[in-house]
């Protein structure tokens, strides 16, 4: 019987094969008291070394494969083996209680997990949560000397159907095989989502239940692009979906020609198609999908990997090699976004009852001006070796953005007391993602060179409405007419002012709010590397004029959501 089951589109493209459910061995085990902690400990110690030892190998056969970017997430697991806060926790619970290392190591981790997993105001930390439980179903097996699925035996295509699936599995698939990907828990951010992308293989993450409901064998169809899975299709859904196939390798083969072709509208207009990145192992896959520059960079992830508040110098290096890598290309740097759904272990935050509404983003920073001011000064120092502009994140009120900008031109004029014309070319700018801020915008611009719209958290203010919270998923509505007045105001304010105005968030990679942000005047999309062809392909082939019209007529003649996006969708066809 034919049935279809929806989760989130992590990777492009079709694919239809039969399902291979991945069995993880169980897992369970008893806690035990020990005599030797000692020998226990070094138990423990060979199962994370073991472990560490076939990641490297796997990346280093995974070499030619995998681009820098996608091999570097290994070294984040690698890191999570050789932390040595984890290991100590881990060590004192054997030493103190005399328990296993497999108690004393899940409890920790554990811990971990659920910290990750609580971050619903990030979804990009909160799919973190799944490397840290690979971890443990590694050190586990491990421990407990079971073999976890060895993909790397596939000899024949087949769909992979799993609860989750981590780097080291990834790396083991052959794409002449592995059909398609469908799991259970994670998103669009998460590293084995990454990594089919990279593989160029299609996904599907978060479909729930799908390992229990669908069986060895069964045909499945992958539809990558809307998140559907479907079990054993009709042959009129295999025809549909293979021409789709058809249509996509040949799409990809136009996009690729477009890499380092300028992003123009039909009607010749220059805008700027930028990439969205969490650290410097992000810059090598924006620049191979033709990135114009660097959008959105996340200072924050350079904090939370460390065990320590970064210093200046370290920062430095980090923002430098960015920066240089880019060969010219500007690095939008958004300052620290750190919050109560965000922890520093080095940094207690205080507990809030809702830490989206709180003490987080520029908030913090202002609070606690020195850190705020070694960031600042790091960043200053940076821009001596190429474009760095700096936006501050969550500004509410005209006296937060005055206060930022009091501390960076303190800060300037102290550097430039050893060096005269230090952070000359900078650009400031600021997050348009608090509804007062957006309503402020006209009086904002004339403050800063630069707007980025962040639309990801703007429009959970805007709707009152959890972005994390699945029961009112619904309200993420991007395409709701009032919505999207309010982005043109954002806009117009802009460039009243001759300030520019970019999007960071989801919005600006969706292709059907593509036409109506250009009919609405927007100068810069920021978004996903993998999703920088597939724009600048669309835009060369809109016309501004056009879009203009369709967005007329989208804000004067629908009134829901739904409404647009079929209006788009018709006007698409069309075109």
């Amino acid at each position: 019987m034919t049935l279809k089951m929806t989760g989130t589109a992590a990777s492009n493209g079709v694919g239809i094969a039969p399902a291979y459910i991945v069995d993880k061995p169980d897992l369970s085990f008893e806690k035990r008291r020990i005599s030797d902690p000692f020998a226990e400990i070094q138990r423990f110690k060979d199962a994370l070394l073991a472990i560490s030892n076939d990641l490297r190998a796997l990346k280093k056969a995974a070499t030619k494969k995998l681009s820098k970017d996608e091999l570097a997430i290994f070294d984040v697991h690698i890191e999570i083996l050789d932390d040595p806060e984890m290991f100590n926790q881990v060590v004192t619970r054997i030493r103190s209680q005399r328990i296993n290392a497999e108690t004393a190591f899940e409890e920790v981790i554990t811990r971990v997990i659920h910290e990750f997993e609580s971050m619903t105001g990030n979804k990009y930390m909160q799919e973190r949560a799944t490397d840290f439980a690979s971890i443990r179903d590694q050190v586990l097996a491990k421990l407990e000397g079971k073999q976890l699925p060895n993909l790397q035996t596939l000899d024949h295509p087949v769909i992979v159907v799993a609860h989750m699936i981590g780097p080291s599995d990834t790396s083991q698939m052959n794409a002449k095989y592995v059909k398609g990907i469908v799991t259970e828990v994670g998103g669009r951010t998460s590293h084995a989502a990454i990594m089919a992308r990279s593989l160029q293989i299609p996904a599907i993450v978060g479909c729930k239940k799908v390992a229990h409901q669908v069986k060895n064998g069964e045909r499945l169809v992958v539809d990558g692009f809307s998140g559907t899975a479907i079990v054993e299709p009709t042959t009129q859904q295999v025809a549909h979906y293979q021409q789709l196939a058809s249509q996509y390798a040949a799409e990809k083969l136009q996009w690729a020609k477009l890499v380092n072709s300028p992003s123009v509208t039909k009607d010749g207009q220059q805008l700027t198609i930028s990439a969205n990145i969490g650290s410097s192992n992000d810059i090598p896959a924006a620049v191979n999908n033709g990135a114009d520059e660097i959008g959105l960079f996340r200072t924050e992830f350079l904090y939370m990997k460390s065990e320590h508040l970064p210093t200046e110098e370290e920062q430095f290096r980090a923002y430098r090699d960015a920066v240089e890598s880019l060969g010219g290309k500007t690095l939008v740097v958004r300052t620290l976004d750190i919050g109560g759904d965000k922890p520093l272990t080095f940094m207690p935050l205080p507990h809030e009852l809702n830490p989206f509404l709180g003490y987080r983003a520029i908030r913090i920073s202002l609070d606690r001006p020195q850190m705020f001011r070694t960031q600042l000064r790091a960043l200053i120092r940076a821009s001596q070796f190429g474009q760095v502009n700096i936006m501050f994140p969550m500004i509410t009120t005209l006296e937060e953005l005055q206060a930022a900008k009091k501390i960076y031109y303190e800060e300037r004029e102290k550097l430039r007391q050893d060096y005269p014309h230090i952070g000359a070319n900078i650009k400031l700018g600021i997050m348009i993602e608090v509804p007062l801020a957006a309503l402020y915008a006209e009086r904002l611009a004339k403050e800063v060179d630069f707007f980025s719209i962040g639309t990801n958290d703007l429009i959970q203010y805007c709707f009152a409405a959890d972005r994390g919270n699945a029961s009112v998923s619904y309200l993420y509505q991007p395409l709701n007419p009032p919505f999207l007045r309010l982005i043109e105001h954002i806009i117009k304010s802009g460039h009243q002012h001759n300030t520019t105005v970019a999007m960071c968030g989801e919005m600006a990679g969706d292709r059907l709010a593509l036409p109506l942000l250009m009919g609405m005047g927007l100068d810069e999309y920021s978004m996903s590397a993998t999703s920088i062809l597939r724009t600048r392909s669309m835009m060369r082939n809109l016309d501004i004029n056009e879009c203009q019209k369709l967005y007329h007529e989208a804000v004067t003649k629908c009134e829901t959501a739904n409404q647009v996006h079929d209006l788009v969708e018709e006007w698409l066809k069309n075109e």
